[in-house]
């Protein structure tokens, strides 16, 4: 599974075709990567998990991802992006099967989420590297959107799927599945997506492959990928602990959950893969670093009112999570987007690296800074509907500082964005 095929196939994929390809096998891969939160709250009762604790399992998988994407990301500036690809799908695979066969505890699904992780920088933004290496520019904004999507849909289909499995076959079958379907995605890749046909772009300065430096100094790159950070903490607190938010609120309010937590979830990434694409349709007629603060303003508003209002009503807090993750998604694609189409062409790929290190730097301390505040504030044992303020809140704080940065830094808009013809 971990070897690269020979002869890659001699058809030819047009544009739209490979981007179908390619999003298709990303939904297939994707698929396990939020089962572990999907079903957090019966993991930690299971194996006696602190909220740290189960903070930890789940920022393992963004902190891998953060170490391996700067290796593997960059090095799709010198490797034909598929082949790195393909390696990221095995990874996939190894973890999710042996997640699914030998998690007892926390070290050892600490370690396979790590690995799972690894899958994740292998295939996430090498996947959109893929295809900037092979569409061209008017398509790559949109090809970006629809990468976004097919992640959003496979995140989206985690949730309900990690529920149905667990509960009709145990939850060692979730991840057994996830596996399977991984290996469709290595198969497709394997047998559909040819070899990049054209050389890959060399650095006119002659600088190393590993020297970040110029990307640093594209203050345009590096506005989007600050904003990026601070979008993947709180993306990924969402996702890692919305489950168990609305079990809290269920349980506390002593409502009947009408929609059971995970489905709420499956139908925020849902919402949040719509709204993914139209924000970066809008941000094509309508300016892109418009969008992009008007989102970040939104998303404070509503984190601080799902924090402190949403905690007295199911209801009320299912209503917020969703406009929520409407919010916090209308600008996902718009920031990758930007730090793609922004990049010096030769150091896309390391451009790409950095702006999704920086994410998942958020990332990785997102679900950990929530575990960590709930029982600093008192978790579930004594105010437990202030500590969930404070940790909305603190998300808040942290995305004003991100949108002031990225005001002045003042990033450029994208070749097609209003404006810009």
């Amino acid at each position: 599974m971990i070897g690269m095929p020979n002869k890659p196939p001699a058809r030819h994929l047009s544009g739209a075709r490979l981007v179908t390809v390619v999003c298709a096998a990303q939904v297939l891969v994707q698929l396990g990567a939020f089962f572990w939160p999907a079903l957090l709250p019966g993991m930690m009762l299971r194996w006696g998990l602190a909220n740290s604790e189960a903070g930890w399992i789940t920022a393992a998988f963004y902190g891998a991802h953060l170490l391996a994407v700067p290796l593997l990301v960059t090095l799709t500036d010198r490797i034909d992006a598929r082949r790195v690809y393909l390696f990221g799908v095995s990874c996939t695979i190894i973890a999710h099967l042996l997640f699914g066969l030998i998690a007892e505890g926390f070290w050892s699904a600490l370690l396979l989420r790590g690995l799972a992780g690894i899958g994740w920088a292998g295939t996430y933004m090498t996947g959109l590297k893929l295809l900037a290496d092979q569409v061209d520019k008017k398509l790559m904004s949109r090809a970006t959107a629809g990468h976004a999507a097919s992640i959003g849909i496979s995140g989206a289909a985690s949730f309900a799927c990690a529920d149905i499995l667990s509960n009709a076959f145990g939850w060692q079958s979730a991840f057994l599945v996830a596996a399977a379907t991984a290996i469709m995605a290595w198969l497709i890749v394997a047998l559909l997506v040819p070899r990049r046909s054209t050389p890959l772009p060399r650095a006119a300065d002659g600088q190393a492959l590993f020297d970040f430096r110029p990307v640093f100094r594209n203050r345009s790159a590096m506005a989007y990928a600050i904003a990026y950070c601070i979008h993947t903490l709180e993306m990924n607190a969402l996702r890692g602990w919305g489950v168990a938010f609305l079990a809290y609120v269920a349980v506390s309010t002593g409502a009947e959950a009408r929609f059971s937590p995970t489905y709420v979830l499956t139908a925020l990434g849902v919402i949040g893969t719509f709204a993914s694409v139209f924000g970066n349709e809008t941000a094509i007629r309508w300016g892109r670093v418009k969008l992009i603060t008007l989102a970040m303003l939104g998303s404070m508003i509503v984190s601080i009112s799902l924090g402190f209002i949403g905690t007295l009503s199911y209801t009320v807090a299912v209503a917020l999570l969703l406009i929520y993750g409407f919010v916090v998604w209308l600008d996902s694609s718009s920031l990758t987007a930007g730090a793609a189409g922004t990049a010096e062409p030769s150091r896309r790929g390391a451009t790409l690296a950095v702006h999704s290190m920086l994410g998942y730097s958020g990332g990785f301390v997102g679900p950990l800074m929530i575990g960590y505040t709930l029982d600093l504030a008192g978790g579930v044992t004594h105010d437990a509907r202030f500590a969930w303020g404070v940790s909305f809140g603190l998300i808040a704080l942290l995305m004003l500082v991100a949108l002031a940065a990225f005001r002045m830094m003042r990033p450029r808009e994208l070749s097609g964005d209003r404006g810009t013809d």
